[in-house]
């Protein structure tokens, strides 16, 4: 297995100021096909995705709409799911390949450890954190570039179409396959949805968006809940 086996998916809405990024960084990482799906945007993202050499799908808004539908125009052995503004390592897919090939497991799924880009203390912390709910909970995010192989994405039948928590749902179903595995990466991370609401206060919403969904709230609701400001 390759890096070149492994298709990197970012869905994108209006991101055409970072999605290049996004894109060059997986193609840096080794990664022969990257594909954007835009959920339509009205800015320039569709052109700069395609100038990057992304391959560009449309679907109706919303992440789970557009992950599943960029699965479906991936080819690879391997999915990897990366948020638009967030970027790879440059060994992230080879360290994927590496798991892969030193594993006895059937299948091999999880996430990275994330970089947050800023420097102060706290987010230190939640990089911590997070990577301890991948260890301890066996629940990687979106934001922590989740990858998978085709044929265990297929098994479960994929990402769901929902506004919200569809990756707390692919984690659930792929948890019953296997424990994910936490590689060191790292996937860059954004800082800026921490830095419009506060890391205590973003990082509270969070949880109670957490709690709620496991207590049955529904996904559009939860979805009006994270984007209010």
């Amino acid at each position: 297995m390759t890096p070149s086996d492994i298709s990197v998916i970012v869905p994108a809405i209006n991101e055409a100021t970072l999605v290049k990024k996004a894109i060059e960084s997986a193609i840096h990482a080794g990664a022969r096909e990257v594909v954007v799906c835009d959920g339509g945007s009205d800015d320039d993202t569709v052109e700069v995705a395609s100038g990057a050499g992304a391959t560009v799908c449309a679907s109706k808004p919303g992440r789970g709409q557009q992950l599943r539908r960029g699965a479906e125009e991936a080819t690879g052995r391997y999915l990897l799911f990366l948020h638009a503004d967030n970027t790879l390592g440059p060994d992230c897919l080879r360290e994927i390949c590496r798991a892969v090939e030193s594993s006895d497991a059937e299948f091999v799924w999880g996430g990275f450890r994330q970089q947050i880009a800023d420097q102060r203390r706290i987010y230190r912390w939640l990089e911590r954190g997070n990577a301890a709910r991948i260890i301890y909970r066996g629940m990687p995010f979106g934001d922590q570039a989740m990858f998978v192989s085709r044929r265990a994405y297929d098994q479960v039948g994929g990402i769901e179409t929902v506004p919200l928590m569809e990756d707390v749902r692919l984690s659930r179903s792929l948890r019953r396959l296997a424990w994910p595995v936490l590689l060191d990466g790292p996937v860059h991370v954004s800082p800026r949805r921490w830095q419009q609401r506060g890391v205590v206060g973003q990082t509270a919403r969070n949880w109670w968006i957490q709690l709620a969904h496991r207590f049955g709230v529904q996904e559009d609701r939860l979805s009006v809940w994270y984007h209010d400001k």
